[in-house]
């Protein structure tokens, strides 16, 4: 069954499938199934690569973008129904057009962005570019883009923000103004160390309050005032043999009974 041009559908190189669509409908699974169907994608292809077209330049390679345009082309032949009296063009175009944003929703955004935000963004990216075309020389105000994008100050402010959160800049990535290789690392924050010495003191504080005095006086002096035995043996009067024996009895003792405490129950 040959498949012509005609002139009733927007396009001009629309075909008119109108005949074959009812014959598919028909048609049990099979060769003869399968082959007029791939013959009505082939003749609408051309409309499927044209809505391809218009997402172009938005970080995805035209290739991808037709073979995606192709797969909602598939799609929307497998589930058009003649009966329903609707043209397949009128059907065909949202279901394609569809497939393409879902592939740029799924698979080219980096960080997960809540669907509503990534229609904010689209929303203001248009009105950015449209307002770029009348006030040439500066960039559109944010209460310019909220009039034209009929969106409220603070939407375009969070559509503003998911315009820099469509791919993520790499850690090694030098910082804008930046002329000695100072990277995002190293601006980020680590893990401070003293936050484990915090635990390890509160640990044992109340073993260390039940040791003799003098015990008590060495252990806080090497470890919270960073005293050298030989200047706690000093300060003491004792020999520094004598102050390092006292350290270690009184570590394993404080050790001993920390390990064994099973906490505060429940």
């Amino acid at each position: 069954m040959p498949i012509h041009a005609s002139v009733k559908h927007p396009h001009d190189d629309a075909p008119d499938t109108a005949d074959a669509f009812r014959r598919l409908a028909t048609l049990p699974d099979g060769p003869e199934h399968d082959e007029l169907r791939d013959r009505i994608v082939e003749a609408w292809l051309p409309m499927a690569e044209r809505l391809a077209g218009r997402f172009r330049s938005r970080g995805e390679s035209f290739e991808d973008l037709r073979q995606v345009a192709a797969l909602g082309l598939v799609k929307a032949v497998d589930r058009y129904d003649p009966e329903r009296g609707n043209a397949f063009e009128s059907y065909a175009v949202p279901t394609i057009t569809g497939e393409i944003k879902r592939h740029f929703r799924d698979h080219m955004w980096t960080l997960h962005v809540p669907r509503r935000v990534q229609e904010l963004r689209n929303r203001v990216r248009f009105a950015g570019q449209d307002l770029s075309q009348t006030i040439p020389g500066r960039r559109p105000t944010v209460a310019e883009i909220a009039e034209r994008a009929e969106l409220s100050e603070e939407d375009v402010r969070v559509g503003l923000e998911a315009l820099e959160s469509f791919t993520a800049l790499s850690l090694d990535a030098e910082l804008p103004g930046s002329e000695d290789g100072y990277s995002l690392g190293d601006a980020l924050g680590a893990p401070d160390p003293a936050l484990d010495t915090v635990v390890d003191r509160e640990a044992v504080k109340d073993r260390l309050a039940a040791l003799p005095p003098r015990e008590r006086a060495i252990l806080y002096m090497r470890f919270f005032n960073d005293m050298t035995q030989s200047r706690i043996a000093e300060q003491l009067g004792i020999s520094q043999m004598h102050v390092s024996r006292l350290i270690t009895r009184c570590c394993d003792r404080v050790r001993e009974q920390v390990l064994r405490d099973p906490g505060p129950q429940a």
